[in-house]
C-alpha cells in the first residue's frame, strides 16, 4: 500500500494541471455557457438569465451567414465578449463555516478586513462617460456594437442596453443610456422585452434615468403583455389586482394571471412523468437575520414563529452540520439516518442542490437491509426497517421512472413501486397508478390506476388526490372531485390550485367567483418562478456581495407582485436598520452614496408588502410615517399602521409603539391608562420584550403618579374593572332555556310517599292554586295568576329565582314598544315557561297524580303557609315515636310495594304526549319565536340594564 502512494501522487501532479488548463479555456462560439431560449436574442447568453420570456427574436437571429454588414459586426462583438470572464465582485463574501473554530476564524477575518483592508468610500454606481478607460477588448466590442446600432440593428441595440443596465463584463452602468437604447428598440421594432424594460424603468425611476410615471409604466407593460411577455403579464395582472396606476379590476387581473398560470402548468407537465419538481427561490433576506427588527423583535422570529429548541437541540444547527452528523450515523448502520440523507439529496434545499445519483445510492442501502437481490424479505431484519424500506423503494421507483441520475427504466420503476405497495407506502401506490394511467411499461388501465390513486389519496398524498380529482371530474362527479382537490391544496399542490382556479373561474360545482379564481391563479403563477422570476440570479448576486444587481433583480420581482421581492427590495433600500451605526467609529466605514438609495421607493415597497399580509412591513410603514422618511411626517397614519399590525396581537413592536404614542400623545390622545394596556399586551405577545416593557412601565407609572397628584388632564392609570360580558336579549332567552338544573332540585332526594317532608311547602305559592283560575300563591302580578296557578296546581315546583326571571322578562316586555298587546306578551312569557318546564320536568299526568296525593297528605294543616312548617315538622317527629310495631314480613312487603310504585311512576314520567299538550306546546313554540324576533340590541340593552 505504501508503494502505491508515490504513484498516486505523481498521477495527481499530472492530472491537476491538465484539468485546470482545460477548465480555464474559454468556451467556443458554438458552445455558449448558457442555453439560449428561443425568446432571447443572439447576444443574450452573457446577460443575466432569469427566465426572460420574449415571444419573438429581436430582429431575427443574426449569424455569420447573414450578408449584412451590421450582422457581421454583431457576431464579431459577441465573439470578443464571450472570451471575457466577468471578474469576481469586490464585496464577494465567503461562506460562513460551521463549528466553533471555523466560526471564530470567520469573524476574525471579517474584523481584520473591516478595520485594516477597507478603502476610502467610492460610489459603486459611478460610471465613466468616456470609454477610453475600458479594457481594450471590451472597448473594441462596444465600438463594433455602436457601429451596428447606427445601422438600426436590433441585436446591437439590445446588447448595448443590457451592457449599460447590468454592467456586464466590467462595463460601467449607465441607466440613462440603457433607457435610451431600450426605448429606441421598443419604438423601432415593438419588441416586448424592450417594452417591459421601459415600463420597469418608468415604474421605479431607477438610477434617476427617468421620472417615475405609473401611467406610462402600465402602458408599456400592457403592450409587452399583449405581445406575450410573461414578466409583463405578471406585472399587469398585479397592478389590476392591487389598483396600482389604475382602478382595481378583478376580471383583467384574472385574465392575465390565467395566461401565466397556463404557461406554468404547461412547464410543469413538460418534464418527466409525474411533472417537474419546482424549487422555490423566493425568500426574505431579512428573515435570514432574524427579521426586519432582529431576532425576537420581529414577527417572523418571535412568538409562534420563533425557532423552538433548547441549547442541546439541533434546531439551530447549520445544514452542513446536519449532513455531517447524519453521515456519521449512517456509517454506523443507522438506516433512518441513511434514508434522511437520501431524501435530502433527492429533494434538495435552498442552499443545497439536488443530487439524484447520490440519493439513489443512499436509498439502495436502506432497501438492501430489507430485501435480497431477487426481492425476498430478509429474515431477522432490524426493527422498523420495513417502513423505511418501503419509502426508499418508492423513491427508487420515482428515480427510475424519471431517469434522474440513472437510465430511465419503466420495468425497474414498476418493480420498486410494487415492493413499496406491498408495505402500504402512499408514494409507491401513486407511482404505480401513474404507470397504469399513462401506460408506462404496462397496458393503460384507468380503473386500476384510480384504485391505486384512491388508496394513496386516503393517506393524504397530494399528487394522488389531484389525479383522483381529475379522474372524477372527467366522470362528472364534481363535488367529490372538489373535495379531493381541496385536500390537495392543503399540501400546496400546484395542479390542485390550478384545477380549483379553473372551477371557480368557470363556475363549475359552485357559483363563479372572480376573486377566488384570481387568488388561485396568482398562487400558480408565482410558484412557477423558473419561467419569469429573477430570484435565482438575485439571490446569487446578493450572496456574492453584488448588492446593486441583487436590488435591481428584486425590484423586478417586486413589480411582478412577489411579496418576497417587495420585502427584499425595501430591505435593501432601507437606511434605518440600526440605531447604533458604526460609521463614526470604524475607519472608512461610511455608507457609500447610491443612486438607488431611495427612501420614497422603499416606502412604496414596504406598503405593497404590507398589503400582502407582511406584519413587519406594516410596522415599518408606521416608522416611515412617524419619522417622515421618504414622505411627510404623519403621526395619524403611523398610528393607523401600528394599530393594523397589532390587531391580531402578533407584533410586540407595534403594541409597544402604540403604548409609546399614547403615553406621549403622538398621533393619538394622551392616555396613560391606555398606554399601560398596550405595554402589557406587548409583553403578553412576546416574553422577550420584558426589559423594554418593564422600563417603559416604570417611567409611565412615575408620570401617571405625578399627573394624579397634580390633577393633570391626562387619564391616569386606574385599576382594571371586573370583566363582565354583555348579554343580548336572544342570549338571555337561550341561556334560560338551556339552563342547567338548579341545585335546589338536586337536593330533593326524598321519598314520594313521605308527605311529611317540609320541603314540599317551601315552594312559592305552594299552598294554593289547585284549579284553573285560582290565585297562584303570592300576588306578584294579576295577569300571571292564572298561568302560575295552573303550574303550581300541577305540583311542578318553581324556585324564587326562576319566577323572578319570568317576572323580569314580562316586565321588560311591557316597556318595550313592540306591535303586541299586554296579554299577548304575558301569554308568550307563560308559553315559554311551559315549554321550558315540559322539557325538564316529568310527565304532567303523573305529576298531577303525585300532586293530588301530596295534597291529601297536607289536609288538616290548612293554609298556614310558612308558619305551618314548624308544626308539620313537630308532627313528623311525633309520628316517628308513635309508629306501630310492624313485623319483618310486613316491612318487606311495604318495601316491595314502594319499589313497584317507584318503577311505575318512573315509567309513566315519560308517557306519550296528548293532543292537547301538543297543541299547547305548539302555541308555546310560536310565542317563543316571537320573543326571539325582538331586536337584539334593544332587548339586550334592557336585560343588561336590569343586571346592573
Amino acid at each position: 500500500m505504501r508503494q502505491r502512494i508515490p504513484q498516486l501522487r505523481r498521477l495527481l501532479l499530472v492530472l491537476v494541471p491538465f484539468l485546470l488548463l482545460v477548465g480555464a479555456q474559454p468556451l467556443a462560439d458554438g458552445e455558449p455557457d448558457q442555453v439560449s431560449t428561443p425568446d432571447q436574442p443572439s447576444g443574450a447568453d452573457f446577460a443575466p438569465d432569469y427566465g426572460r420570456q420574449t415571444p419573438e427574436i429581436l430582429s431575427g437571429r443574426q449569424d455569420s451567414s447573414d450578408p449584412s454588414r451590421a450582422a457581421h459586426l454583431v457576431q464579431e462583438a459577441l465573439s470578443i465578449l464571450r472570451a471575457l470572464d466577468p471578474p469576481p465582485h469586490r464585496l464577494a463574501r465567503s461562506e460562513r463555516p460551521s463549528g466553533m473554530f471555523g466560526t471564530v476564524a470567520y469573524y476574525v477575518k471579517e474584523a481584520f478586513y473591516l478595520l485594516f483592508m477597507n478603502g476610502p468610500p467610492q460610489d459603486p454606481l459611478e460610471f465613466r462617460r468616456d470609454h477610453g478607460s475600458l479594457d481594450p477588448p471590451l472597448r473594441k466590442a462596444v465600438k463594433l456594437l455602436k457601429s451596428a446600432s447606427d445601422e438600426k440593428n436590433a441585436d446591437a441595440m439590445y446588447i448595448l442596453a443590457e451592457l449599460n443596465f447590468y454592467g456586464n463584463f466590467s462595463h460601467p452602468r449607465n441607466y440613462s443610456e440603457a433607457f435610451r437604447r431600450y426605448h429606441e428598440l421598443a419604438a423601432l421594432t415593438g419588441n416586448s422585452t424592450a417594452q417591459d424594460m421601459v415600463g420597469f424603468m418608468y415604474a421605479t425611476g431607477i438610477g434617476g434615468a427617468v421620472e417615475r410615471d405609473q401611467a406610462k409604466a402600465l402602458l408599456y407593460h400592457t403592450f409587452a403583455a399583449l405581445g406575450g411577455n410573461t414578466k409583463s403579464e405578471m406585472t399587469v395582472a398585479f397592478r389590476h389586482h392591487s389598483g396600482i396606476g389604475t382602478p382595481r379590476n378583478c376580471e383583467k387581473a384574472s385574465y392575465y394571471y390565467k395566461k401565466v398560470a397556463d404557461k406554468a402548468i404547461e412547464y410543469l407537465r413538460s418534464g418527466p412523468p409525474g411533472g417537474r419538481m419546482i424549487a422555490r427561490d423566493a425568500y426574505r433576506l431579512a428573515d435570514e437575520e432574524g427579521g426586519v427588527y432582529g431576532e425576537g423583535a420581529s414577527v417572523s422570529s418571535a412568538g409562534a414563529n420563533a425557532i423552538q429548541g433548547g441549547p442541546n437541540s439541533d434546531t439551530h444547527a447549520a445544514l452542513d452540520d446536519v449532513l455531517e452528523y447524519l453521515d456519521l450515523l449512517s456509517r454506523k448502520g443507522d438506516f433512518k439516518a441513511t434514508f434522511s440523507l437520501g431524501k435530502l439529496h433527492y429533494e434538495g434545499r435552498r442552499t443545497m442542490k439536488r443530487n439524484p445519483r447520490k440519493a439513489k445510492a443512499y436509498f439502495m442501502l436502506v432497501a438492501k437491509k430489507y430485501w435480497t437481490r431477487d426481492g425476498r424479505v430478509i429474515t431477522g431484519s432490524p426493527a422498523d426497517v420495513e417502513e423505511y424500506a418501503a419509502k426508499a423503494a418508492a423513491y427508487l421507483g420515482r428515480i427510475f421512472l424519471n431517469g434522474e441520475g440513472t437510465e430511465q427504466s419503466f420495468e425497474k420503476a414498476r418493480m420498486w413501486f410494487r415492493r413499496g405497495v406491498a408495505n402500504g407506502d402512499a408514494i409507491a401506490q401513486h407511482g404505480l397508478g401513474l404507470l397504469y394511467l399513462e401506460g408506462y411499461g404496462v397496458p393503460k388501465d384507468a380503473v386500476k390506476a384510480a384504485s391505486y390513486f384512491k388508496v394513496s389519496a386516503d393517506q393524504d398524498f397530494g399528487p394522488a388526490q389531484v389525479n383522483m380529482g381529475a379522474l372524477l371530474l372527467d366522470q362528472g362527479d364534481v363535488q367529490t372531485a372538489m373535495r379531493y382537490l381541496e385536500l390537495a391544496v392543503r399540501r400546496g399542490n400546484l395542479e390542485g390550485y390550478y384545477y380549483l382556479a379553473e372551477m371557480a373561474d368557470q363556475g363549475i360545482g359552485r357559483d363563479r367567483s372572480c376573486g377566488m379564481a384570481t387568488t388561485y391563479y396568482k398562487i400558480v403563477a408565482e410558484r412557477a418562478e423558473a419561467i419569469h422570476s429573477a430570484f435565482t440570479m438575485a439571490n446569487a448576486a446578493h450572496q456574492d456581495g453584488d448588492i446593486e444587481t441583487a436590488l435591481v433583480l428584486y425590484m423586478m420581482a417586486a413589480e411582478q407582485g412577489y411579496e418576497a421581492g417587495q420585502a427584499n427590495a425595501a430591505w435593501l433600500l432601507d437606511e434605518q436598520k440600526s440605531r447604533l451605526p458604526l460609521d463614526s467609529i470604524l475607519p472608512h466605514r461610511r455608507s457609500p452614496p447610491s443612486r438607488l438609495g431611495n427612501a420614497a421607493l422603499a416606502l412604496i415597497y414596504w406598503t405593497r408588502s404590507a398589503k400582502q399580509s407582511n406584519i413587519d412591513s406594516m410596522v415599518k410603514m408606521g416608522d416611515y410615517y412617524l419619522g417622515g422618511i421618504g414622505t411627510e411626517p404623519d403621526d395619524q397614519k403611523a398610528a393607523a399602521c401600528y394599530q393594523a399590525a397589532a390587531d391580531f396581537q402578533q407584533s410586540a413592536q407595534a403594541l409597544w409603539n402604540l403604548g409609546w404614542m399614547h403615553e406621549n400623545g403622538v398621533g393619538v390622545e394622551q392616555d396613560f391608562h391606555l398606554a399601560k394596556r398596550f405595554y402589557d399586551q406587548a409583553l403578553e405577545t412576546n416574553e422577550e420584550a420584558y426589559l423594554p416593557v418593564s422600563l417603559s412601565l416604570l417611567k409611565l407609572r412615575a408620570r401617571s403618579f405625578w399627573n394624579t397628584i397634580t390633577n393633570g388632564r391626562v387619564n391616569s392609570i386606574r385599576p382594571e374593572p371586573e370583566p363582565r360580558r354583555e348579554w343580548s336579549f336572544r342570549e338571555w332567552i337561550h341561556n334560560f332555556v338551556q339552563m342547567d338544573e338548579h341545585p335546589y332540585y338536586r337536593d330533593m332526594d326524598v321519598d314520594d310517599d313521605d308527605v311529611t317532608n317540609p320541603l314540599h311547602d317551601t315552594m312559592v305559592g305552594g299552598g294554593g292554586g289547585g284549579g284553573v283560575g285560582g290565585a297562584g300563591g303570592d300576588d306578584f302580578d294579576d295577569d300571571l295568576g292564572v298561568g302560575f296557578g295552573f303550574g303550581w296546581g300541577l305540583g311542578l315546583g318553581l324556585d324564587d329565582g326562576m319566577i323572578e326571571s319570568f317576572i323580569i322578562v314580562d316586565w321588560h316586555m311591557r316597556i318595550v314598544t313592540i306591535p303586541t298587546t299586554k296579554t299577548t306578551t304575558s301569554t308568550a312569557t307563560i308559553s315559554l315557561l311551559s315549554l321550558r318546564l315540559y322539557l325538564r320536568m316529568p310527565n304532567p299526568r303523573s305529576s298531577y297524580k303525585e300532586g293530588e296525593q301530596r295534597q291529601e297528605g297536607r289536609e288538616g294543616r290548612g293554609r298556614e303557609g310558612r308558619e305551618g312548617r314548624g308544626q308539620e315538622y313537630r308532627w313528623k317527629e311525633a309520628s316517628k315515636t308513635t309508629k306501630p310495631n310492624i313485623g319483618k314480613k310486613e316491612q318487606k312487603e311495604q318495601k316491595e310495594q314502594k319499589e313497584k310504585k317507584s318503577n311505575k311512576t318512573e315509567a309513566s314520567s315519560h308517557a306519550p304526549m296528548t293532543p292537547n299538550m301538543a297543541i299547547y306546546l305548539m302555541v308555546a313554540s310560536v310565542s317563543a319565536a316571537v320573543l326571539y324576533l325582538l331586536p337584539e340590541s334593544l332587548g339586550g340593552a334592557l336585560m343588561n340594564r336590569q343586571r346592573e
